[in-house]
C-alpha cells in the first residue's frame, strides 16, 4: 500500500508500515527525528497524490479538551481551535479511500463527529495510559494485541500517583507526549495494512 502518515516528525508509524513492506512517507512542518521517506511541509499540498491510507496525527494543540478553557482567557486561541478543526475537516475530505485520523479527548469529537473508538497503550503492551481516539474511514478498528494487567484506573509507567502524566514542563514536552506508542503504530501496520 501507499500509505501517507500526516503530521508525524516522529517517524513511528511511518517505520512500523516500512517493516511491513508498504511505500509509506511521514510529512510534517518538522524534519524527521527517524532517517526514511518524508516531506516537510504543508500535507494538504500532497493529499492527491494516490495515496491508499493515510493515517493523520492533527496537532492537538488547539483541539485537545483539556486546553480549550485557554480559549477564554487568551486572545486569539478561540480563533485557532476554529483553524486547526478545518484543517482537521479539511483531512477527513481527502481524496484517500482510507483515512485514520488519531487525537487526544478533543473537540473534533463534539464539533466534527463522535470518534469510531478510543484505545489506550497498554492494550497494545506499552506500560503507559493515554487515551487515543480514532476517526476512521473505509478502516476497521484496531484490535488489542497486547493487553497489559489492569484497568483504567491502574497507574501506568508514564504517570504521577495523581494520575497525571510525569513529564514536567520544558521545551520539548509538547513533542516528546505526541510520539505515537510503539505497540499502536505497529497494530496499525499490521492491521490497516492488511485491509
Amino acid at each position: 500500500m501507499k500509505v501517507l502518515v500526516a503530521c508525524e516528525y516522529s517517524g513511528t508509524v511511518r517505520d512500523a508500515f516500512l517493516a511491513k513492506g508498504h511505500d509509506a512517507m511521514s510529512c510534517d512542518l518538522l524534519p524527521t527525528d527517524s532517517p526514511g521517506p518524508h516531506h516537510q511541509g504543508d500535507v494538504l499540498e500532497i493529499l492527491d497524490q494516490g495515496w491508499d491510507l493515510m493515517i493523520a496525527h492533527p496537532p492537538c494543540t488547539y483541539l485537545a479538551v483539556s486546553g480549550l478553557h485557554w480559549n477564554k482567557r487568551v486572545e486569539g486561541r478561540a480563533e485557532k481551535t476554529e483553524e486547526a478543526l478545518q484543517f482537521v475537516q479539511a483531512l477527513m475530505d481527502a481524496p484517500i479511500h482510507r483515512i485514520a485520523i488519531e487525537n487526544p479527548v478533543s473537540c473534533i469529537s463534539s464539533r466534527i463527529r463522535k470518534p469510531d473508538q478510543i484505545v489506550q497503550p497498554w492494550w497494545f503492551g506499552d506500560d503507559a495510559s493515554k487515551k487515543t481516539c480514532f476517526w476512521l474511514k473505509n478502516l476497521p478498528e484496531l484490535q488489542e494485541t497486547n493487553r497489559l494487567p489492569g484497568d483504567n484506573k491502574t497507574r501506568r509507567a508514564n504517570q504521577t500517583p495523581s494520575g497525571q502524566n510525569k513529564l514536567g514542563p520544558s521545551a520539548d514536552r509538547w513533542k516528546l507526549r505526541s510520539v505515537t506508542y510503539q505497540g499502536i503504530a505497529n497494530a496499525m501496520a499490521e492491521q490497516w495494512g492488511n485491509s
